[in-house]
Parts: structure tokens; sequence; C-alpha cells
């Protein structure tokens, strides 16, 4: 019988939580799948009874005032008739009135139960999740970002984490909890299956403290660009729907039951802005710490290399949206495109240039 050498005992402590960490993000992957069967149970059994409808919200003006009741207010010399003021949400448009829908269900009691189960499911799964990630970079010594597939787990793991924020925040995001949760299914899925790259040390270049700080606040930008291309993206969809109203027409029947318990579009569009713009100088940072570390590790800031060109590209299409936000007066659609035409860049530079273009950053592993 021979004793294993101290250099045995740490590869194969390394394995071992390599395998925990695999165990755990399947795990996540199955409380996530148990999440999304409640959301879907949110949306389809809620009762819609109490959901102000969109196409009432869309009457006319004259037909407001006309059934608006009124405030009668008594004086010493007469009576004097005033108006009941309406609050609503103006839309980005600015051509109708639109109040926000009561959310992912129905405002009853039964679709309520079913939106909590539903987030305390995220929570335990973000929390395995977590784990995994923690895991993983416990079996190396280092943190979990050194190949692509370290870097969807924990991006993913971010993103949950920004969603759930938002909501302790007593922010009103529970209608994107399906949309979100999909979406890391199916990260997570790409991850275990397409890109899974075996616990390893960095390559040199890596060995660097500018790694926790370039790599981090790249994939907090990330999560926080996608949460706002999500609000984009149903924006999208909503103002199409209010719009199709608005002109007479009949949405289908999914249509109408989905979105009308969405926020109003001007809502959507407002909450997909301001995600975009507070995030925005974090990127610019970003970039300017990749700068930094390249000349640490390379001998120059820039070199337009493939990564680095398209984070640069990245920033100049989030800063037309901005831009043409707070200058040219875009609101709506064309800055909703101009939005998605910055994500998508902000997606190729994550996926397209790490595993189809060769270049200084190809540490995707796969």
């Amino acid at each position: 019988m021979t004793l294993a050498t101290g250099t045995e005992l740490a590869t194969a402590a390394n394995e071992h939580l390599a395998n925990i960490s695999n165990t755990l993000i399947y795990s996540a992957m199955a409380v996530y799948t148990l999440a999304f069967f409640a959301y879907i149970a949110e949306w389809l059994f809620g009762s819609r009874s109490k959901v102000a409808r969109t196409a009432a919200a869309l009457t006319t003006k004259a037909e407001k005032t006309k059934s608006a009741p009124a405030v009668t207010v008594k004086t010493a010399g007469g009576t004097a008739v005033l108006e009941r003021p309406k609050v609503v949400v103006r839309s980005s448009a600015g051509s109708r009135d639109v109040p926000d829908g009561p959310g992912a269900h129905g405002g009853d009691e039964q679709g309520d139960l079913y939106g909590r189960i539903a987030i305390s499911l995220t929570v335990l799964a973000f929390l395995v999740h977590l784990c995994g990630v923690i895991a993983r970079a416990a079996s190396v010594e280092r943190a979990p970002w050194g190949n692509m597939y370290e870097f969807n787990i924990t991006f993913s793991t971010v993103a949950v984490g920004v969603y759930l924020t938002l909501l302790a925040l007593k922010k009103n995001v529970r209608w994107l909890g399906l949309f979100l949760v999909t979406t890391v299914l199916l990260d997570l899925g790409i991850a275990v299956t397409v890109l899974y790259t075996a616990s390893d040390q960095l390559v040199p270049a890596l060995h660097s403290y500018w790694l926790y700080i370039h790599v981090s606040t790249a994939i907090l930008c990330g999560a926080v660009f996608y949460v706002g291309a999500a609000g984009t993206l149903l924006y999208l969809f909503k103002d199409s729907y209010e719009t199709k109203l608005e002109n007479g027409g009949t949405p289908g029947r999914f249509a109408t039951s989905f979105l009308e318990r969405m926020p109003a579009s001007s809502s959507l569009d407002k909450f997909a802005y301001r995600l975009n713009a507070a995030v925005f100088p974090l990127w610019t940072f970003t970039i300017i710490a990749g700068a930094i570390w390249a000349e640490s590790a390379w001998g120059r800031y820039w070199g337009w290399d493939p990564k680095e060109t398209w984070a640069f590209i990245t920033w100049v299409a989030y800063a037309c949206y901005l831009h043409a936000r707070a200058t040219a007066g875009w609101k709506g659609r064309k800055a909703a495109y101009l939005a998605l035409i910055a994500f998508g860049c902000w997606l190729f530079n994550y996926y397209g240039v790490n595993i189809f273009v060769s270049g200084k950053h190809s540490y995707a592993g796969v």
C-alpha cells in the first residue's frame, strides 16, 4: 500500500470540489425549472377579473371626462364643481394615457400565491447556483472566470441577483421572472453541454489582481444590460399591443392575456433606460481597467484586439442610445432598437469573440 503525495491529495481535493460544483449547478437548474413552472402557474391561473383592461384605458379623453364623477364643493356663496383628478402614466409617444397593469398575476390571492412560490424557488435556486460558482472557484483557488463555462455560470448568477435585488428594493419587476428564469435555464444548459471545461489553472496572462477588478465589473455590467434588454424587448411587444388597441384592432387572445398584465409601455421604456444609464459609467470603467491590465500583461494599453474592439463598439452603441435619449429626444421604438443593437454588440463580444475569433482574449476553452 502506497501513500499519496501532497500533490496528489491536492489534485483529488480539487476534483472533489469541481464535482460538487457540477452537482450544485445541476441542482440549481432543477430548482430553476420548478420556479419556471411556478411562474407559468402564476400567469395561467391568476384570475384576470380584477385587471384594468388596457383597452378601457385607451378610450378618448372626451369619454373619460364624460364618465368621470365630479367633485362638488360647497362654499358660502354657492357651489363649485371640480373635475376629479386622474393619475395616469403618460406613454412615450405622448398620444395616449395608459395605466400600469397589476404585474404578472391578476391581482387575486391565487395568482399572488403562485407568484410568491415562484420567487421563493428563484431565491433557493440562486443560493444553490451561487454555491456552485463558489465551489468551482475553490476547486482551483482562483476567481471562476478563466473560461467561457465559468463566465457563463457566474454571469447567470449575477443576472438573477440583479433581479432579486430589484425585488428587494420594492421594485415591481415580478413580471420579469418568467422571462429571466427561462433564459437562465437556456444559458446554463449551453454552459453544461457546449461550453463545459474541466477545472484547470489560468493561463499566465490572467494571473493578476486586475482579473478580479476588470472581469467582475464586466460580468455585472453584462447582467444589468441583459435585464435592461429584457425590459426593452417586452416594451416593443407592449407598445405594439397598445397601438393596435388604440387603432381599434383586436389583439389575439394570448397577447391579450399576457400583455394586459404587463406594465405600461412607457413604464417598460423608462425601466430599461434607467438601468442602461445607471450601468454605463461602470462599463466605461471596465474598458479603462482592461486597458490598464493590458499594459501590465502585454506592454500596451490598446492593440485593437477583437475583444477590445468589440468592447469599444459596445460602448459606442450604448453611448449613442443614451445620447439620443438625452439630446435628440428619442424615446419609444427608435430608442428601443438602438438599445437592442447595443446589447447585440455586447452579446457578440461575450460569445462570438471568445468562440469564433482568435486573439489574445481567446480563453473560451471550447
